[in-house]
């Protein structure tokens, strides 16, 4: 099983959005995995091959540096790539980028609902041209944040058609399903031959998560979702337990989550889709 979404996160990059506007929701401060830690929850899951990446959002004050993220990686038993945390509305997103290359990284997580930039907006179409002509794959935070100060507005789905219709060429996935706006993720990934999402999160509000996978069966998109299990918010293993979870909802005369739509996600590979 391949986890395409976990972090690498010391509370110190956070800087004081964690506390001011996560702990609350979530219940507890920031748990930084250790390497023994993160690779025994995947090995008890089965997890085979991780994606790592931290968060950057210049306008919340986080900030997670590639090198330090790129170290973690390699003291790691579990296979892995690290991915780049970057903000292309900071004027020196350039630097940060060749510095990411650098370090190895071999993909882009951005997450406009804090850094407070709209994907759409054309201005920042030389960062889509940087990573796309170095083969680089972007996953976006999409949809729902517990953060105050975020902009939601920047954080639907379908301003991610929009850089694909400029971008065709350019691999993104999309996080969470987009949640709670799903439905429209489905659309975007149905009409978008290299966009993609996950379904990291979306399994906790399991109406919204049973609605998405269902859709997502009956508009032949299933085989774009892929498995991520947002660690350390929730480990591989409870986000598969959560997965299967859905397959029990519904009654009669509605439609299933099928089982093998749940084991199709979790025995895909991206990584030929993605080139890692």
């Amino acid at each position: 099983m391949i986890d395409i979404h976990t972090h690498m996160l010391k509370p110190s990059y956070w800087g004081a959005e964690y506390d001011r506007n996560w702990r609350g929701p979530y219940g507890k401060p920031w748990q930084e995995p250790s390497v023994e830690e993160f690779d025994a929850v995947m090995t008890e899951a089965g997890v085979t091959f991780a994606v790592v990446f931290g968060i950057t959002a210049k306008a919340a004050g986080v900030h997670s540096p590639t090198e330090e993220v790129a170290a973690f990686c390699a003291r790691l038993k579990t296979p892995n790539v690290c991915f780049m945390a970057l903000d292309p509305a900071d004027p020196d997103w350039r630097r940060a980028f060749d510095e990411g290359l650098a370090a190895g990284a071999k993909g882009i997580k951005l997450y406009p609902v804090m850094a407070h930039f709209d994907p759409s907006d054309p201005a920042f179409d030389p960062f889509y041209a940087a990573a796309d002509s170095h083969g680089l794959p972007i996953l976006w935070h999409m949809g729902a944040t517990p953060s105050a100060e975020g902009d939601l507005s920047v954080s639907h789905p379908l301003v991610i058609d929009k850089v694909a219709r400029r971008f065709p060429g350019l691999r993104q996935i999309i996080a969470h399903m987009g949640h709670p706006w799903q439905r429209d993720t489905v659309q975007v990934l149905r009409k978008n031959p290299n966009v993609y999402a996950d379904v990291s999160g979306m399994w906790t509000r399991s109406m919204d998560g049973y609605l998405a996978l269902v859709n997502a069966q009956e508009w032949g998109v299933v085989d774009k979702l892929l498995f991520g299990s947002d660690y350390p918010l929730w480990t591989p293993q409870v986000t598969v337990d959560g997965l299967r979870g859905l397959t029990r909802m519904g009654s009669e005369g509605f439609p299933r989550v099928l089982p093998e739509t749940i084991e199709t996600i979790l025995s895909k590979d991206p990584r030929p889709l993605l080139d890692l």
